[in-house]
């Protein structure tokens, strides 16, 4: 098992910066991938973006270009650095991590954080 514990959200204005932080209860190299996904009121949660294995990471298109994933495996945190906002990217972020267990994958989920963006 894994907790996740966001931090970071908050209101800004529209082309404004925010910095979201998820600390994990374990290391992150045990950890399959690690994520944040984000759901507005009405709509269904959507995936942001990913930490893969290998370095690699993926992001949703509408956020390309504009945030940034990031891990400190030291403090086994993961980061997403959010610039240039719009109001639409207002939501409830969450973390997200899957890990492997045999040939299952567990989803574990964090508390949530709200992010609004003020236009």
């Amino acid at each position: 098992q894994v907790q996740l514990v966001e931090s970071g959200g908050g209101l800004v204005q529209e082309q404004g910066s925010l910095r979201l932080s998820c600390a994990a209860s374990r290391s992150l190299a045990s950890i399959e991938t690690i994520g944040w996904y984000r759901q507005a009121p009405g709509k269904q949660r959507e995936l942001v973006a990913t930490a893969l294995s290998g370095g690699r990471s993926n992001y949703a298109d509408s956020v390309k270009g504009r945030f940034t994933i990031s891990i400190d495996t030291y403090k086994n945190t993961v980061y997403l650095q959010m610039n240039s906002l719009k109001p639409e990217d207002t939501a409830v972020y969450y973390c997200n991590a899957v890990l492997i267990a045999g040939i299952n994958g567990y989803n574990y989920w964090g508390q949530g954080t709200q992010v609004t963006v003020s236009s």
